[in-house]
């Protein structure tokens, strides 16, 4: 991904609003109770990316998912890290080894573990 947090932000907003209206920096800033300055700051990247209940507030309001945007702004969401922390060193071996998989062989592996096949 070499898209940045504000740049996506801005860049879904506008599809949204050019889509069906309604998603201008005032209107998706009161979605999410925020200053339109604030939204406008983060579009502009004059300002670090939210905290995590925001960014997952901004994925509902932007319909991307979250995983993404935290993604995108540097984040890794609470859940995630729960389960990682858990298990540091598996976890860490599994994503160095999988850096370079395609897409492809890592779908596999996730349909694997969540039917049970293994």
């Amino acid at each position: 991904m070499n898209e940045t947090f504000g740049r996506f932000v801005r860049r879904r907003r506008e599809e949204l609003a050019r889509g069906r209206g309604g998603y201008s920096v005032r209107k998706m800033a009161a979605m999410l109770d925020i200053q339109p300055s604030y939204i406008s700051k983060i579009e502009r990247e004059e300002v670090k990316p939210p905290s995590e209940e925001t960014i997952i507030q901004m994925a509902q309001v932007l319909e991307v998912d979250q995983d993404v945007l935290l993604a995108l702004a540097g984040k890794v969401s609470a859940d995630l890290r729960g389960i990682i922390v858990k298990r540091p060193q598996l976890f860490a071996d599994l994503l160095r080894q999988i850096r370079e998989a395609p897409d492809h062989a890592i779908l596999r592996v996730v349909r694997e573990i969540r039917d049970g096949k293994w």
